[in-house]
């Protein structure tokens, strides 16, 4: 199997989880931030679980089968490992975004945000040493203008001084979804990617529940909103787990990071079809951007 099935992998799981913001909008007129964020994960784990106890287990994995060695089992190491992943990747990163959210603007968090993808690029190029050529830092800065126009659009909304304490939440959110992002490269090459994913997905959707409870919110999830909050878990966050952790695999937490954010692209062709948001000419430029930043490291020499 070739790297550029990596990139497809990575661009399917951006897609997956551009569609999480418009059912995640519906999904919030009824229920709890908090409670959304818990449940999405844990129906994750559920999900991918259950996935592994059927004869489906082995088809997908035989699927996901690369050139690189894949290893069985897991080690004191690996669970330490994916402990950190859960803390920032399925506990913390949410925390601070949903409280961030609720202490700034809508528009100064969606710009905010992207420094998930430059922490991701800077933590891969300075902690684990991953490389890219000319090409690919020219792909990587016109993914991230793209995904920086397409958040934001209006800048005279940004107001980086207003907020300040919900704008440094937000860049933490960011900060530990680039960590997570980073760390789960090195459970990537397990075999068993339905195992990692569904544990993820467990532990930190069981933790986000668990602290909501300890600090009286509600658990209420109207049947209306049900179906919204089962997709999401199931796809926008399980099965697109499943192949970001894939991508990180195939071709570097550096690479994946990058691509994932065209998800915001997703979101704003979705929320278009869905819920009648405007889809400006701006946006469609600076998609085309972003795809035009894809392809070109996708062209590259993957160096690791």
């Amino acid at each position: 199997m070739t790297h550029h099935y990596g990139y497809v992998s990575a661009v399917l799981a951006a897609l997956l989880f551009g569609i999480s913001s418009t059912l995640n909008k519906i999904a919030l007129r009824n229920v709890h931030p908090m409670i959304i964020a818990g449940s999405i994960y844990l129906t994750a784990g559920i999900v991918l679980m259950l996935l592994r106890l059927t004869p489906l287990k082995d088809r997908i994995l035989e699927r996901l089968e690369s050139s690189v060695k894949a290893q069985e089992g897991f080690s004191r190491r690996d669970l330490l490992l994916l402990a950190f992943i859960v803390l920032f990747g399925s506990f913390l990163a949410p925390l601070f975004f949903m409280f961030g959210l609720d202490r700034t603007t809508a528009v100064n968090a969606s710009l905010l945000l992207n420094t998930e993808t430059l922490f991701t690029v800077l933590i891969a190029l300075l902690a684990f040493g991953e490389r890219t050529s000319r090409r690919g830092a020219l792909g990587l800065v016109l993914i991230l203008i793209g995904a920086v126009v397409i958040s934001t659009e209006n800048f005279r909304e940004v107001e980086l001084s207003k907020g300040i304490l919900g704008n440094i939440l937000i860049i933490l959110a960011g900060l530990s979804w680039a960590i997570d992002n980073n760390l789960s490269k090195l459970l990537s090459v397990k075999r068993d990617l339905l195992l990692v994913t569904s544990l993820k997905g467990l532990f930190g959707g069981s933790a986000l529940l668990t602290l909501a409870s300890l600090i009286g919110v509600p658990f209420y999830i109207p049947l209306q909103s049900l179906p919204y909050v089962l997709t999401v878990g199931a796809f926008s966050i399980g099965f697109s787990l499943v192949l970001f952790l894939f991508a990180l695999r195939e071709i570097g937490a550096m690479r994946t990071g990058a691509i994932f954010s065209t998800s915001t692209l997703m979101g704003a062709f979705i929320a278009f079809l869905a819920l009648g948001e405007s889809l400006t000419a701006l946006k469609v430029f600076f998609g085309m951007i972003m795809l035009l930043g894809v392809y070109v490291l996708s062209r590259e020499e993957i160096h690791k």
